[in-house]
């Protein structure tokens, strides 16, 4: 049974802590469908609670730490080199949907590298949590990404760009030049899953542009703990601040890069022509 460290047990605190108001909100979004308001606000506030008490729960075990949070955005503390990265209601949509598939994300960075993350999908009460050199887990079992090698016995995920936000042509070029290669494509709206399901194996792959840190911090170390390939889709190696991610077992990140740069040269040549 893997043991967790001080470090990872006052992050799986705040996480279980925040999620209790979280899951009893969730419970009311159903009602909230029939109003002529509808839930927006009301979700909007109950993420703003998440985060106000998982700023309170890391700030009591560790006051030198700063922040940067999804909604507050980013405060220093005494201690310049570390700061928790926190995502306290990642799937938004899903939850205003009443769709059971959201989670909470908090990441440590120490002198600009993650060390430690926890994704909690409370409805599933699935704990996936890594700290740097210790492997990665989903409660006390041990995670490993897949050993999958032919694009068309694989699974990939991503995210899909919604009114107002992304490259919409793009990604539709992309998502027909991968859907041609591979089993199947999925989108489940919570980019933080997305990565812990990798780790795990669920998914061979995962590609997205255009995240912010907090999305994709913890899930990107639980890839890499989980002995999996996380990087920019272009080749970058900063995915977690970067423009792109890409995320797959050690055998798929040239395939899958190649079908992906592949799709960004032809757009790029067609743009100058």
């Amino acid at each position: 049974m893997a043991t967790r460290s001080a470090l990872i047990n006052v992050m799986v605190r705040a996480a279980e802590k925040a999620a209790k108001g979280l899951v009893r909100d969730f419970g009311e979004v159903e009602h909230l469908q029939v109003s002529r308001k509808g839930p927006a606000d009301f979700v909007s506030n109950a993420d703003l609670k998440a985060e106000k008490l998982l700023r309170e729960e890391l700030q009591k075990a560790r006051p030198e730490f700063g922040f940067l949070m999804e909604e507050s955005g980013q405060s220093k503390g005494s201690d310049a080199t570390a700061r928790w990265i926190v995502d306290p209601l990642d799937g938004t949509t899903n939850f205003l949907h009443g769709l059971p598939h959201w989670a909470i994300s908090i990441a440590l960075e120490k002198a600009g590298e993650i060390v430690a993350g926890v994704v909690y999908e409370p409805i599933g009460d699935q704990m996936f949590w890594a700290e740097k050199g210790q492997g990665s887990f989903v409660n006390h079992q041990r995670l490993r990404v897949s050993e999958r090698r032919r694009l068309e016995d694989c699974l990939l995920a991503t995210g899909i760009p919604f009114k107002g936000r992304g490259d919409h042509a793009g990604f539709l070029a992309e998502a027909e030049s991968v859907m041609k290669e591979v089993a199947g494509i999925r989108r489940f709206g919570a980019a933080s899953l997305d990565l812990a399901y990798v780790a795990a194996g669920r998914f061979d792959g995962y590609w997205e542009r255009g995240l912010s840190p907090w999305d994709a911090a913890a899930g990107a170390l639980l890839v890499t703990e989980a002995g999996g390939f996380v990087g920019e889709i272009g080749g970058g190696r900063n995915p977690v601040f970067g423009t792109s991610i890409l995320a797959t077992n050690s055998h798929l990140q040239v395939p899958v890069t190649r079908l992906l740069k592949g799709v960004a040269d032809k757009l790029s040549l067609s743009a100058k022509a």
